[in-house]
């Protein structure tokens, strides 16, 4: 039997993983990962090596070759600089893109991911991982400001009407992969240039249930490129 991966940091959501198994190829496409990561103060190895950080653990994870292996890419990377709305309080973002669901699983099966892994695991205190899928973006969008993630959920979404701020890209939410017992609607990256346009949005979402506002310092920001070319 195939070595199997633990994931501590995490509730695997069997409800969307098992519907994916059964997913037709012809119904199968691109979606993409959203991690929300926080780090253990100190990671914790199965072989018992002391001294290293769960960031610098997560860093040492960095599976680029199991990705580009099953034609995934990153798509954004950044660390969370300040976060007004949710918790916990989140350390890191990333977003994969994934050609389909079926690369995502052939990845967890490779033995230079498994090997990968292991910082993960050591390193990471909890993740949400959400599924997410295009909604709309704008490729000619300001870099300028701020970028803000924005994650809520139900019928009426929470940010669509604030003023003032530059729409990046939505992401309708499929499910959660990984996380807890809670689920959401929509991820909005949003440019915003002061502090009354970010408290316009904390205000927005004061009665929106479980949203998260996170901002970000970015390290890779390939992410409306990603869309554009899947």
């Amino acid at each position: 039997m195939a070595e199997q991966l633990e994931h501590p940091y995490g509730t695997i959501n069997v409800e969307l993983v098992g519907a994916w198994l059964h997913m037709k190829p012809e119904d199968d496409g691109c979606f993409w990962a959203l991690n929300l990561m926080k780090y253990v103060e100190v990671a914790n190895y199965d072989d018992g090596r002391e001294g290293v950080s769960g960031k610098s653990a997560d860093d040492a994870y960095s599976p680029v070759g199991p990705l580009a292996a099953v034609g995934a890419a990153v798509a954004y990377l950044g660390d969370v600089k300040s976060q007004p709305l949710g918790t916990p309080m989140w350390d890191r973002v990333g977003i994969i893109r994934y050609p389909t669901r079926a690369s995502f699983f052939e990845m967890q099966e490779r033995k230079d991911f498994k090997e990968a892994h292991v910082h993960k695991k050591a390193g990471m205190d909890f993740t949400i991982i959400l599924s997410c899928l295009p909604n709309t973006h704008d490729a000619s969008a300001s870099t300028e400001g701020d970028l803000v993630l924005l994650i809520d959920k139900g019928t009426d979404d929470a940010f669509a009407a604030v003023q003032g701020v530059t729409q990046v890209a939505l992401f309708d939410v499929e499910g959660v992969i990984i996380g807890d017992e809670r689920r959401y609607d929509r991820a909005r990256f949003v440019r915003v240039n002061d502090d009354e346009t970010l408290a316009s949005l904390i205000s927005a979402a004061e009665n929106a249930e479980d949203a998260q506002i996170l901002v970000l310092r970015s390290f890779i920001d390939n992410l409306v490129d990603t869309v554009v070319t899947a």
